[in-house]
C-alpha cells in the first residue's frame, strides 16, 4: 500500500534517514537506494510518498517519491550554531514530536555506526525518562 510521510532526518552523505508516517506509527527507516529523485532533494520536512517493507532489521521505506519537487537546496543545518525553543506555549517543555527529531540527530551526528534500531531503543528510554521527569509537552 502506498503510503506517505514527511522526511524526518536524511543525511546525504550517509545515505539514510527516517520518514514520519501521516498516518502515525513508529518512523520508517529510508536508504538512498530506494530514492526515485536525486538525493540532494530529500532534506527534513519535505511530503514523500513510498511503499513500506520488512527490511532485515525491522520496517524500511521503498520506491521514495517527493510529492513536491523543487529545485531549490537548502544548507544543512548545524546543531552546533542551532537555537532551538525548548519551551512550548504553556511551559512544559518541548513536544515528543520536536524531542524524538532534536534526539535522532544528535545521535546520528555523535554516532554514524549505530543502526534504526539502536536509534530507536535509545530514543524510546529517553522519551520515557523525559516523560517520567515532565520534560516534555503535549
Amino acid at each position: 500500500m502506498l503510503r506517505t510521510g514527511k522526511i524526518q532526518r536524511f543525511d546525504e552523505t550517509r545515505g539514510y534517514g527516517f520518514i514520519i508516517p501521516n498516518e502515525g506509527g513508529d518512523d520508517v527507516f529510508m536508504h538512498a537506494n530506494d530514492l526515485l529523485d536525486e538525493k540532494y532533494l530529500y532534506q527534513a520536512g519535505r511530503e514523500v510518498e513510498f511503499f513500506v517493507e520488512m527490511g532485515d532489521k525491522g520496517p524500511k521505506a521503498s520506491e521514495i517519491r517527493l510529492i513536491h519537487q523543487s529545485a531549490q537546496r537548502r544548507p544543512e543545518r548545524d546543531l552546533a550554531s542551532s537555537a532551538v525553543t525548548y519551551q512550548t506555549a504553556d511551559g512544559a517543555g518541548p513536544t515528543v514530536a520536536t524531542l524524538r527529531g532534536e534526539l535522532t540527530e544528535a545521535l546520528l551526528e555523535a554516532d554514524g555506526t549505530l543502526t534504526a534500531d539502536q536509534i530507536k531503543r535509545i530514543r524510546a528510554r529517553v522519551l520515557d525518562l523525559a516523560h517520567a521527569h515532565g520534560w516534555v509537552g503535549a
